[in-house]
């Protein structure tokens, strides 16, 4: 239970079906008051007391589980690590697969209870993952990364109803949170500035920032200030000579280089992803399917082949600003089929983006 409207319907329901219910609070953090104060729904000491009045009105247990130490690991630590690499992590992606559905779900498992409910917005129905009735909070995309084996011990009371008919639930129930507005930014960043705490982590080092010809346009004070498709803040000294914005085409850790362009250049038609995670059968041959590139991003027509440990992924039509780190989550229509994270993208003359 984080605190938030979701998880508090999500234990009320459970418990109403007539399960066993107990509601932990994760303790992210060793020092909770770092986090951002205020209604956020996730990591506060607000939001831990807001998941204990929630278990109250519900009639629930409620514990709070401390593993601050796995999360800075597994997640924080991570999360700094790929930026370092050049690469644009999802945190709750991985907070996902590394916290709620391994290191909580082993834990609950080690105490004999059967799954770990949550309030994500997703369906889950004999092991088919699917997307939310209520596309625009569906988040199958961050729960994509998990295995058949976690998500047999997983439940989504919420996937079938609409955020809206969530926040009504919560106030008939008399749960206080059915107001609170939902959590936004990263969680375990206090005051939502992402390039300020990179490099408080990492530290400045500047490098050049080029064009596609190699030309020096200015200069960065870290590569890891900067994602595919970026924009704003270039803080370039003149402008292209046809007069068009240019974008973040690459990122290049090893020469501290960040390569800009026209926006045309960011397209991208094949994607390779690394670790794949298939929640259907592996095709034996390539498949035509659905993909999406991003959190709440735009869904694009593909054939996936999977090769050995790489999932090959040929675009339709080209999709622009795709970061490595991101995950590609497969669909077929609103079943999930699997993941991959991406490790290479390449244009439609094959030209590397980033990666090779």
């Amino acid at each position: 239970m984080s605190g938030g409207v979701d998880s508090a319907v999500a234990a009320a329901r459970a418990a109403e079906a007539g399960h066993e219910v107990t509601g932990v609070h994760l303790a992210l953090s060793s020092n909770p008051q770092s986090y951002r104060t205020g209604a956020r729904g996730c990591c506060t000491l607000e939001d831990a007391r807001d998941a204990r009045r929630a278990a109250d009105v519900i009639g629930i247990p409620f514990y709070v589980w401390d593993m601050a130490e796995r999360f800075d690991r597994d997640v924080v630590q991570d999360f700094v690590a790929e930026y370092a690499a050049g690469r644009t992590p999802n945190p709750c992606l991985r907070c996902n697969e590394k916290i709620k559905f391994q290191a909580l779900l082993d834990k609950a498992l080690a105490l004999g209870f059967d799954a770990v409910c949550t309030g994500h917005h997703a369906r889950l129905a004999d092991g088919v993952l699917r997307r939310s009735v209520d596309l625009g909070k569906d988040q199958s995309y961050v729960l994509a990364v998990c295995t058949r084996e976690q998500l047999a011990h997983a439940m989504f009371p919420l996937g079938d109803t609409t955020k809206a008919d969530v926040r009504r639930e919560a106030e008939r129930r008399g749960l206080a949170v059915a107001d609170k507005p939902d959590s936004h930014d990263i969680c375990f960043i206090a005051d939502g500035d992402t390039q300020r705490f990179l490099a408080d982590r990492i530290g400045a080092e500047k490098g050049p920032i080029v064009d596609t010809s190699g030309e020096v346009l200015g200069e960065h004070d870290g590569a890891y200030a900067y994602t595919i498709g970026q924009r704003k803040g270039l803080r370039l000294g003149r402008p292209a000579s046809d007069g068009r914005p240019r974008y973040v085409l690459d990122i290049s850790p090893v020469t501290n280089t960040v390569t800009v362009g026209p926006r045309e250049a960011l397209d991208v038609q094949e994607i390779h992803g690394e670790r794949p995670v298939w929640l259907a059968e592996p095709p034996a041959a390539p498949r035509d399917c659905q993909v999406q590139l991003r959190a709440h991003g735009e869904v694009y027509d593909c054939t996936a082949t999977p090769d050995g440990d790489v999932l090959r992924i040929s675009l339709r039509t080209p999709a622009r600003g795709v970061a490595k780190g991101q995950a590609a989550v497969l669909y077929d229509g609103d079943r999930v089929l699997g993941s991959a994270t991406i490790a290479a993208t390449f244009s439609a003359a094959s030209a590397v983006r980033a990666g090779a």
